[in-house]
């Protein structure tokens, strides 16, 4: 049975550091269980801190980091090593930094990639690149497959992280947008309120098939729509769910509306 867990912490570089031990640990468990792990990064200020904090942990040198699959919540639709896309983000907070294998770096084309600037075809190409990865992986008896939609079946994800935004969006999950109901793996996103408009995202069910979903907020800018999340609110956040657990890690700013 899923449970749902709120950790508060003081600020911002206590919860940096807070969620890298804790990514740490699940990465070690999950290569314990299955010999791999997969997990999903996520952006933004936070999430660069997060991944910083992974380098200065002795414990992540039990990790065997050519056995991890890393995977992108959303993207921005720019070109390839764009300062303002994720990946770019990640690379030079942590990812060059790392002895991975390449090909399990799965990140989300850009607007300059295969596709060009077509931000559907960008999406799809990035749910046959989950279906792939879920064929030639097999699949964990009590790990869920969401089938629905073109792209067929989704990896295994041990834990999928995620910022919280100001107006409650999850990766590029925006209040009122039709994407919310987007029941395929993927999709893209033409009208996002924050720039650039154009991104590739994933969807509910995708962020609902996770073990573990980590939703991460900083600031009191974050504090109304958690407070509503967390009070019952309809909300994009709220429809962030892991199978086992649903983790909220917050400082204090964002956690100050909560009930």
């Amino acid at each position: 049975m899923s449970e749902t867990v709120v950790v508060v912490v003081p600020d911002a570089d206590i919860l940096a550091s807070t969620v890298a031990a804790r990514l740490v640990v699940k990465i070690i468990d999950a290569q314990a269980v299955h010999g791999t792990a997969s997990v999903v990064l996520t952006g933004g200020r936070v999430a660069a801190k997060v991944l910083r904090s992974v380098r200065e942990l002795p414990a992540a040198a039990a990790i065997d980091w050519s056995r991890v699959d890393l995977w992108w919540g959303d993207e921005r639709f720019l070109p390839a090593g764009d300062p303002d896309r994720n990946e770019t983000q990640a690379r030079e907070a942590l990812l060059d930094k790392l002895p991975l294998t390449p090909s399990r770096i799965h990140a989300m084309p850009a607007s300059d990639g295969p596709d060009g600037d077509d931000a559907r075809a960008a999406a799809a190409r990035y749910a046959t690149e989950l279906a792939a990865v879920a064929a030639s992986t097999g699949f964990d008896a009590e790990s869920p497959v969401v089938t629905s939609g073109a792209a067929g079946a989704l990896p295994r994800f041990d834990v999928l992280m995620l910022g919280v935004g100001e107006d409650g969006h999850i990766a590029s999950l925006f209040p009122g947008h039709p994407v919310l109901a987007e029941t395929g793996t993927t999709a893209a996103t033409f009208d996002s309120p924050k720039p650039p408009p154009t991104r590739v995202t994933l969807t509910v069910p995708t962020i609902q098939s996770a073990d573990e979903v980590w939703l991460i907020a900083a600031g009191p800018d974050k504090a109304t729509p958690i407070g509503r999340v967390l009070s019952g609110g309809d909300l994009p956040a709220a429809h962030a769910k892991g199978v086992s657990k649903t983790l909220w890690l917050l400082d204090q700013a964002a956690a100050a509306d909560r009930p």
